[in-house]
């Protein structure tokens, strides 16, 4: 493993956080500031990577940051190709989950490592495709009454409540919750930033 200033996470993000600290990685928690506009033009996927890579990199620029690695990711929800953020208010959580009863719909999860040390840096998008069951309108105003739509995209989580909703899942479970784990992980070891198991003698 690592000294825990070895490796960055540049979120805030609660459930990143807990999803490393779920297989023993240790690191240290700077949130990124970097901006989160849509560019023009700018595919779903283009967007979430170009983000994840911006969080990275402006992490590890801050001189006074102790770290070699520094990761950096970022997540939306795609119904059909429209982008649900965190809803604004109860009413536009009610219309996101009520565009999402009953059919599919794709969550895209960027993430980017950057190696300080070596200036490399290391990129990639996961995609899940997530089911929910058809909603009544009881149960949509009975979700958000629990206020945890509110701080999550696409109004739910499927770490949560939010997983009464969810009929199937085809691909990472931990990209749906924030960062996709398996991939992240296998970066880290190319890196060298971690290694989860040593090798038998």
């Amino acid at each position: 493993m690592t000294l825990p200033a070895d490796i960055v996470l540049a979120s805030a993000s609660p459930r990143r956080r807990e999803l490393l600290e779920r297989i023993g990685i240790r690191f240290t928690v700077v949130p990124s500031h970097a901006p989160e506009e849509e560019l023009a033009g700018e595919t779903p996927e283009q967007h979430v990577l170009r983000l994840s890579r911006d969080k990275a990199l402006a992490v590890a620029g801050q001189h006074n940051i102790a770290g070699r690695w520094f990761i950096g990711s970022d997540t939306i929800v795609l119904r059909d190709d429209t982008i649900l953020g965190k809803p604004e208010s109860p009413a536009e959580a009610a219309a996101m989950l009520r565009s999402l009863s009953g059919r599919e719909h794709r969550v895209l999860s960027g993430f980017a490592v950057h190696d300080r040390q070596t200036g490399a840096t290391l990129a990639d998008v996961v995609e899940t495709r997530v089911r929910f069951k058809e909603l009544t309108a009881t149960e949509i105003a009975g979700y958000i009454a629990t206020g945890e739509p509110m701080d999550k995209a696409g109004a739910y989580a499927i770490q949560g409540i939010g997983v009464f909703m969810v009929l199937g899942i085809e691909g990472s479970y931990t990209n749906v919750v924030g960062l996709p784990l398996c991939e992240v992980v296998d970066v880290l070891e190319r890196l060298g930033a971690v290694r989860l198991f040593e090798q038998p003698l």
